[in-house]
């Protein structure tokens, strides 16, 4: 999404996780679980985090971003996930997947129309592929776009979509063509579009992150929105798909890093039997198998974003490993969330808790950006098995 971003040294780098620490403890951390309970969050905070240079990280200047290498973001990443809220982090962030393919794909205007309001914080984008009748085979999508004069009309279903309910700009997949991969395309869908009716949808865990159905009737949109070539859309979701996953990646193993933090804390204060449950040996224990699966998640993680930043994503060998890494960390982030409300008890139950929020979103993250299964199929596929 830039060009060649410079990387930045050890002192910068922590300046920047500084800075970004210094803003999650002030405008988000505070507000989370109240936010949770209430199901949203103050459309304020994305214009607040684009001012302390969160939203616009890995996106071309000329269009208001901030040049940087996925380290960097990653950074942006883990800090917002110590607020222990995925549901927050999916919405605030939902540009990062409805962006991308119209700054790597669109027109000029089109790209100037949209993605400046939205790295400013002005305007929130979102991504729609996902349908009622399938999620991750994306060439079997019905959702159909034909063209009308100097419009697409778009008929059909999206589900599960992030930011559906309030995103002001949604790249939309559609089939364009013929059956499979090669009738697919994308196309940019204002939020007030004619014949676009959203319908907030209720989940297990991400309370304060707006979930839609989308129903497109007619729904008629400009021509001149089509994202990149008509029916070469395919390709571009692909591509898109390895970023949500490395992202992805990196939110649960921070996520299992806050629920370790919760725990060790609670463990080192609460007493039983006379002793604090940190002196316990069976309580230390699910510490350090916490704490083993955090190490190895992050240091495949760094590995894989070395690679990234150094020209080498999107071999087969690194994509399979991205599959590999994402089934990997999220299980991780379930495996802590469990123990942490263990260690919890009774407060573990408890909404208000960080780890008890965590447990709840645990299974969006091992299913959205691709279920296991399909990490696992499509792995093995990268590698030629």
């Amino acid at each position: 999404m830039s060009a060649s971003p410079a990387a930045l040294d050890a002192a910068e780098l922590d300046a920047f996780r500084a800075s970004a620490r210094r803003f999650v403890e002030r405008e988000i951390a505070p507000h989370v679980a109240a936010w949770d309970e209430a199901e949203t969050f103050p459309r304020a905070l994305y214009a607040k985090a684009a001012e302390a240079g969160l939203i616009g990280l890995g996106y071309p200047e000329e269009y208001g971003g901030t040049p940087a290498t996925m380290r960097l973001r990653l950074v942006a990443t883990e800090e917002v996930a110590r607020a222990g809220s995925g549901g927050l982090m999916a919405s605030l962030f939902s540009h990062s997947i409805g962006l991308p393919p119209i700054v790597a794909h669109g027109s000029e205007v089109l790209k100037r129309r949209i993605v400046p309001d939205v790295l400013a914080g002005r305007k929130i984008a979102a991504l729609a592929i996902t349908e009622p009748g399938g999620g991750s085979d994306v060439a079997r999508l019905a959702c159909s776009a034909r063209r009308d004069g100097d419009t697409w009309v778009i008929d059909g279903e999206k589900t599960f979509i992030t930011s559906g309910v309030r995103a002001d700009w949604i790249t939309v997949a559609v089939r364009t063509g013929s059956k499979g991969a090669a009738g697919i395309s994308l196309i940019a869908v204002p939020g007030d579009a004619p014949g676009l009716e959203r319908t907030p949808l209720a989940k297990m865990g991400w309370w304060c992150s707006d979930t839609a159905q989308l129903r497109f009737s007619s729904c008629r949109v400009p021509a001149d929105h089509l994202i990149g070539e008509e029916n070469a859309g395919f390709r571009a979701i692909m591509e898109n798909f390895n970023s949500e996953r490395l992202l992805m990646s990196a939110g649960a193993a921070a996520f299992a890093q806050v629920c370790y933090d919760e725990a060790l804390a609670w463990a080192k204060e609460r007493k039983t039997f006379g002793a604090a449950l940190v002196e316990h040996q069976a309580v230390r224990h699910k510490l350090m198998d916490m704490r083993m699966r955090i190490a190895s998640s992050r240091a495949w993680l760094a590995d894989l974003v070395e690679r990234h930043d150094a020209g080498g994503a999107g071999d087969p060998e690194w994509v399979a490993e991205l599959c590999l890494l994402k089934n990997h960390a999220t299980q991780a982030m379930q495996f802590c969330a469990d123990q942490a409300v263990q260690i919890l008890g009774g407060m573990g139950y408890m909404r208000g808790t960080r780890s008890e929020r965590i447990y709840r979103e645990v299974k969006v993250m091992m299913i959205g950006g691709g279920a296991e299964e399909i990490m696992k199929e499509l792995a093995a596929r990268q590698l030629g098995l």
